[in-house]
């Protein structure tokens, strides 16, 4: 049993500041990922490999060398990156593999970077396991050309003075794979447990494309997940997988630049309206029911004086400019209106998620934006009267949880 704290426990990668001008990299993992092809990548972008090497010899372990070299990878020029020992341990525990980079004396963000790596790929394998992550031993990843791929992948993102770290869906491929436990399914269930929650998708390729080691480096430090952020490119670079895939590139991409304001183009839509006097406000709960569940936007009520001193109700419906015909039968049906206005207009809806949390045993979807976080009100009006809580407490307890991710 490992005395006193293990080095990655409390130990995060850097966060995201979304700060426009920050440095960013995007890995773009169409054939999947390995720390060696994170590596090749960066150092294919630019960092230096002599510095990398030179950094890496700080580490408390001797009996490695990297090389890279030049190759072709389905047409496709990338750098392989070979780490070549003399290790003759099959495994290390977690802990020893993180105190062999605690005592680096690495740059700050480097250490963190690589620590939080290896504290991914311990919780994982502990879930997997049914151990604690500390007593952990890694097989793979613990032997000693893993231990740099990670460490100098994180190097290299130093030296390329990366901020961020993003990610593309990350792809594997299927069948089975021969490692320390035996023979595993593809994707191998670390992987599948490291990338819980991440985008991915299968390859119809026989073999792993994604490692533990590549996906932890992802699980560990991607802040952003999805196509390619708003950025101004500065480099890009391929790092090469070791097999040859056929007509499929066995590399991952890196493309590094500063973040830009993404250019925010508007959405075309209808404001269809009408006026009535006649009809019960039962009747207009109704249609606007109706509407919303036909495809709408939006659809409201304002009040309004019509002719002669008449009481009304101006009906708004909001809709994309494929759906007006099917909505302008919808207000006709509902409200008997002699005729609907429709005016087209832009706008400029701001990027949303959706999403759920748990508030003490009920799953309360929320809606967060890059500003905001809100509770969905039937979630946590429902989450309130079965808590016997106030509804506005449930909804700050939702939105506090999603925060907290």
């Amino acid at each position: 049993m490992p005395s006193g704290p293990v080095a990655w426990e409390g130990v995060t990668a850097p966060a995201s500041s979304g700060a426009i001008g920050s440095t960013v990299a995007w890995f773009h993992c169409f054939s999947g990922i390995a720390g060696d092809m994170a590596l090749g990548a960066l150092i294919d972008a630019g960092a230096d490999v002599d510095e990398v090497r030179a950094m890496l010899q700080r580490l408390p372990i001797d009996g490695w060398s990297l090389e890279v070299e030049s190759v072709l990878r389905s047409g496709i020029a990338g750098t392989k990156a070979h780490v070549h020992t003399d290790d003759v341990v099959e495994a290390r525990a977690a802990a020893e593999v993180a105190r062999i980079v605690a005592e680096a004396a690495l740059p700050e963000r480097v250490t963190r970077r690589a620590l939080a790596t290896i504290g991914a790929l311990a919780e994982a394998e502990g879930r997997l396991h049914g151990v604690p992550p500390a007593e952990v031993h890694l097989h793979e990843v613990g032997a000693l050309d893993a231990i740099v791929d990670i460490v100098g992948t994180c190097v290299a993102l130093e030296l390329l003075g990366i901020d961020e770290v993003a990610s593309s869906p990350v792809a594997d491929g299927i069948g089975t794979v021969r490692a320390a436990h035996g023979v595993l399914p593809v994707p191998v269930p670390a992987v599948v447990a490291l990338l819980h929650g991440a985008p991915t998708y299968g390859l119809d390729i026989p073999r792993e494309l994604t490692t533990p080691t590549g996906a932890a480096l992802l699980a560990a430090n991607v802040v952003q997940w999805g196509p390619m952020p708003a950025m101004t490119i500065t480099a890009a670079g391929f790092g090469a997988g070791t097999a040859d895939l056929g007509d499929r590139p066995n590399l991952t991409r890196v493309v590094i630049g500063s973040r830009s304001e993404p250019e925010i183009a508007g959405q075309s839509v209808v404001l269809l309206e009408t006026n009535v006097d006649d009809v019960t406000g039962e009747t207009l709960a109704h249609c606007i029911e109706q509407l919303l569940a036909a495809g709408a936007h939006d659809a409201w009520l304002v009040p309004i004086v019509m002719k002669k001193g008449r009481p009304a109700f101006t009906v708004s419906v909001l809709c994309d400019p494929s759906l007006a015909p099917a909505l302008r039968a919808v207000l006709a049906r509902e409200t008997g209106t002699m005729g609907v206005r429709g005016t087209t207009l832009e706008r400029w809806p701001q990027a949303r998620e959706m999403g759920e949390v748990m508030v003490d045993g009920h799953v309360v979807r929320v809606k967060a934006s890059a500003d905001r976080v809100k509770a969905e009100h039937d979630d946590a009006a429902r989450a309130a009267r079965a808590l016997g809580l106030p509804l506005r407490e449930v909804a700050r307890r939702a939105e506090d949880a999603w925060r907290s991710r």
